[in-house]
């Protein structure tokens, strides 16, 4: 392979966007962290990312999305990783790629906003890992991005702030390109702008009218396209978006995601040549063992990829994001409502239109469709959330396009409401973005410490900030059991338990082998007593009926 062919985390940022402007062709981003979120609700584990890390690296992608979204926070409620080490094993294993993370702007990695110190304080820390930060705003309120931007910069990494696109009367490209205005005028012009389609919205000829008029409008603007294949048709959208000069791309490995996430790396880079544009620096036998093995891991992670299968071209009315769409429909079953999928729909539909024609991105799609299902449920908004009370009260930003009406602001605002205020005086009181304090770190740390009864490590602290409950149980957790990601998934995800007396081998991140050996499980009368021998040291675990920790 040529010097400079392909972008290297050794470059400053200066040179990764000199390489861009100066390199004919499209270079193409592998998002992992999308597939994982969108195709399998979160639970892809890293022994499997570590898998075919050596492949990736070797194809030359432009960066590779790993970290971010929900998938920070999955991580922690289902046990599977410390996110920092997470990172930190990916950085090991791909040191020629640019690793990529998604963050809320203001919400960071959660579903609220933070106050600037944690904001500052999380992206310094996650910086030495994180080569470019993807960011985005639910309500495109670009001053909610500013806080995080500057940390980014200030840390000396690439910046790609994304306009979250959608679809109805309002959503034309005079409004886009003056939301481009000012991203460029809050943030300043050294970055890559990306065009968020997250829920797989336009057709081709609307996604190329977009780039042509934020490129007619900043002619030397470096563009991105981030777009999901949920309708199956993200590919001719990502081509269209590349005639108009976007000059990167995302993409998932075939075999593995492409349904609700990105479109396959394969054959975008076939139509791509077709049309006779070049990919600088990318290999293809690598994409393919890649691809041969994860078609065999996709076979561990069938029981999360929800209950139906398919693309799904409603999208275009009910505007789920692929990430949402998945747990949605896990959420349906769970409540009994999966027939009543269509109605459940539909009243999505109703809810987003009642509601602003919105971006349905988190936190903004658990709005909507959290609304959706207690519509159904118990009736149209007689039993409303905190977080739809919190979107009408402007917490998150202002409506864009216009209000929602004024029986429903009634309705949400005066529930439970005891001190007999009406809906106009609680949004003139309470209304509007909050300024939030910022955090007293030490003393939030030594709350930590208190609850570890040990120091506290600036990650741990960075984690509990930002999600207490959660992790603090992941904490708890991994010093009492270790690092369980190192089990492969078919141990992590086997059902049923093991025999008495079975050899579990398998390797960790480095090729070492290791062993737990099976030698009793004992019901008592409130849990189960196991004792293993892990890498031939004897351990006996206790754990109450129902998976609780005892007292």
């Amino acid at each position: 392979m040529a010097e400079r062919d392909r972008v290297s985390p050794q470059m400053r940022t200066a040179e990764i966007l000199d390489f861009l402007h100066t390199t004919p062709g499209v270079f193409l981003t592998n998002n992992e962290r999308d597939i994982s979120q969108s195709d399998f609700m979160c639970r892809i584990m890293p022994q499997t990312t570590l898998k075919v890390a050596p492949y990736r690296d070797a194809t030359g992608y432009f960066a590779f999305e790993i970290f971010g979204g929900a998938t920070v926070h999955m991580d922690l409620i289902k046990k599977q990783i410390n996110p920092f080490e997470k990172l930190g094993l990916i950085r090991k294993a791909m040191p020629n790629t640019l690793i990529q993370g998604l963050c809320r702007g203001k919400n960071l990695f959660g579903y609220r906003p933070y106050p600037d110190n944690v904001v500052e304080m999380t992206i310094r820390l996650l910086s030495p890992y994180i080569d470019i930060w993807r960011m985005y705003d639910c309500l495109n309120y670009i001053p909610n991005l500013v806080v995080a931007a500057r940390a980014v910069k200030e840390a000396g990494r690439l910046l790609m702030p994304c306009i979250c696109f959608s679809t109805g009367v309002d959503h034309t490209d005079d409004f886009y390109v003056r939301k481009v205005d000012e991203v460029l005028s809050l943030i300043g012009d050294n970055i890559i702008l990306c065009i968020k389609n997250h829920s797989a919205l336009g057709s081709p000829a609307r996604i190329a009218g977009l780039v042509s008029a934020i490129r007619k409008r900043f002619p030397g603007l470096l563009i991105a396209y981030h777009g999901h294949n949920t309708d199956g048709n993200d590919l001719a959208r990502l081509v269209a978006a590349v005639q108009e000069g976007v000059k990167v791309v995302e993409v998932a490995d075939h075999g593995y995601g492409g349904f609700y996430s990105q479109a396959p790396a394969l054959t975008a880079i076939q139509n791509l040549h077709e049309y006779g544009f070049k990919t600088p620096g990318l290999r293809i036998a690598p994409i393919l063992d890649a691809s041969d093995i994860l078609r065999r891991e996709r076979r561990l992670y069938e029981q999360f990829t929800g209950p139906f299968h398919g693309f799904d071209p409603t999208v275009k009315r009910h505007k789920l994001p692929g990430g949402a769409l998945s747990l949605a429909m896990e959420q349906a079953e769970k409540a009994g409502l999966l027939e009543r999928s269509r109605e459940l729909f539909n009243e999505l539909i109703e809810v987003n239109r009642e509601l602003g024609n919105l971006w349905v991105v988190t936190p903004g799609s658990q709005i909507v469709w959290a609304t959706a299902m207690s519509n159904v449920l118990n009736g149209r908004y007689e039993k409303p959330s905190d977080d739809l009370k919190r979107l009408l009260l402007g917490r998150y930003g202002p409506f864009p396009f216009y209000n929602p009406p004024e029986w429903i602001m009634e309705k949400v605002l005066e529930s439970g409401r005891t001190d007999g205020k009406r809906w106009q005086e609680i949004l003139a009181d309470e209304g509007g973005l909050q300024d939030l304090a910022d955090e007293d770190l030490k003393s939030r740390r030594l709350q930590l410490e208190s609850r570890l009864k040990r120091p506290a490590t600036n990650e741990e602290l960075c984690m509990y900030l930002q999600f207490p409950r959660d992790a603090l149980d992941f904490i708890r957790f991994e010093e009492r059991f270790g690092q369980t990601w190192l089990l492969p998934p078919e141990v992590w995800f086997h059902k049923g338990g093991f025999a008495d007396g079975t050899r579990i081998s398998f390797a960790d991140e480095t090729g070492k082998t290791h062993n737990i050996d099976l030698i009793s499980t004992r019901k008592t009368e409130d849990g189960v007593q196991t004792s293993l021998l892990v890498d031939y040291h004897f351990q006996t675990y206790k754990t109450q009926r129902g998976g609780e920790e005892p007292a």
